[in-house]
């Protein structure tokens, strides 16, 4: 017996030796890992920690380490699954929700970063440094994400514990705007003029909001304090010159569309209604070249194909006068002026099938309203390059 025990005895300490040395071997290998890793051999430490993880799939440290390289060396799409590795390994390592969520919402995953984030909010502190700094990132994934309505409530809080912070408030108006609440749109501007009293974003932002409550005036006030406050910003000549073309103002008018034209000579919008300006104003001539530059940058404005229907009627060229309202049909099929306009083109020609029909549908139709400035500039930027208000950046990984 004691011989059979002194065995046992001997294969167990073997097997303890054996066991230290694997952890010991395990141990220089994850040392040499982190110090790769600290050295910024990013790719040695890679290599190191994957070896690890071949040797021990179940590493959730080695996968949350080979997530942070990935993420340091700004390749965030290839962090995130093995973030969520490590993360299914050990779901209470620390910080490594966070750099999950990081992870998704720079790269683009705004979805998947509110589904990584809101946990991790409901677990801070309320109040506490980390429970706002998630706050923020959830509001601006929301915003990123085109969640309008869904960001105000978290970019909200975060702006109360933030009064300094000007980009977050543009955000914050922008996300009021988009999501049709103009009360808050007005209600941010106030904070915002008192951060900074001459900002053309914020000034614009609450032209569009009092446009949309229907206050032209007061629409036009705040676009003139904007181009004030900053003569180089993108739209905002356009965008008085069209409050302005509404309120039949053309003389004013054409003059805003001629500086957005001096900021971006091929703002395609801004010739179209300068055009129509000269039109109003008596100068055919001045409008023609305007109006063929306009359709040759972007054939899909419905005021110059209309114009230029005009212009070739009255010219007595009824069949490109036809052709250019045809265009200008298609684009916007609910327009009653232009169904009319071709009615008289054809009632004049003495095609009375066509005119009787064309006069039937502006019977069927109510004159449709001039566009909201908000809808002209965004399908204005929508063609060419956008001035987005600029989103408060989380810190970096």
């Amino acid at each position: 017996m004691r011989i059979k025990l002194a065995a046992i005895a001997s294969v167990a300490l073997a097997c303890a030796a054996c066991l230290a040395q694997q952890a010991s071997t395990a141990g220089r290998a994850r040392d040499n890992a982190y110090a790769l890793e600290q050295q910024g051999q990013f790719a040695e430490a890679e290599a190191a920690w994957r070896a690890i993880t071949a040797s021990h799939p179940t590493d959730a440290e080695a996968f949350a380490h080979l997530g942070f390289l990935e993420a340091r060396q700004e390749h965030f799409r290839e962090a995130i699954p093995n973030y969520r590795k490590a993360l299914a390994l050990n779901p209470s390592m620390p910080g490594l929700r966070l750099n999950l969520g990081l992870s998704e919402f720079k790269s683009g995953a705004m979805r998947a970063a509110i589904a990584t984030f809101t946990p991790l909010l409901k677990s801070e502190p309320e109040g506490s440094a980390d429970a706002l700094r998630v706050t923020t990132l959830i509001g601006l994934a929301h915003y990123g994400a085109g969640e309008y309505a869904e960001a105000v409530p978290f970019l909200t809080r975060t702006t109360a514990a933030a009064p300094q912070n000007l980009p977050l408030r543009l955000t914050l108006a922008q996300s009021c705007l988009w999501s049709k609440q103009y009360q808050c749109v007005l209600d941010v501007y106030r904070e915002i003029v008192t951060l900074n009293a001459e900002s053309a974003e914020a000034d614009m932002l609450a032209g569009e909001a009092l446009d949309e409550m229907k206050d032209k005036a007061g629409a036009a006030q705040q676009f003139r304090a904007a181009v004030k406050a900053d003569p180089k910003m993108p739209e905002a000549h356009f965008g008085l010159g069209y409050l302005l073309w509404g309120l039949m103002q053309f003389d004013e008018a054409a003059q805003q569309f001629q500086a957005e034209l001096a900021n971006n000579p091929g703002h395609a919008e801004s010739m179209a209604y300068l055009a129509d300006c000269e039109m109003q104003l008596g100068h055919p001539d001045a409008a023609a070249p305007l109006l063929q530059k306009s359709v040759g940058i972007n054939a899909r404005i419905e005021l110059a194909h209309i114009d230029l229907g005009i212009l070739a009627g009255d010219a007595n060229h009824k069949d490109d006068a036809i052709r250019e309202l045809k265009i200008a049909e298609r684009l916007s099929p609910g327009d009653q002026n232009v169904h009319w306009r071709l009615a008289r083109l054809y009632q004049s020609e003495g095609r009375k099938v066509e005119a009787e029909a064309e006069f039937d549908k502006t019977r069927n139709l109510l004159k449709v309203s001039n566009e909201s400035v908000f809808n002209k500039l965004h399908k204005a930027q929508e063609k060419g390059p956008a001035s987005a208000h600029p989103a408060a950046a989380p810190s970096a990984q």
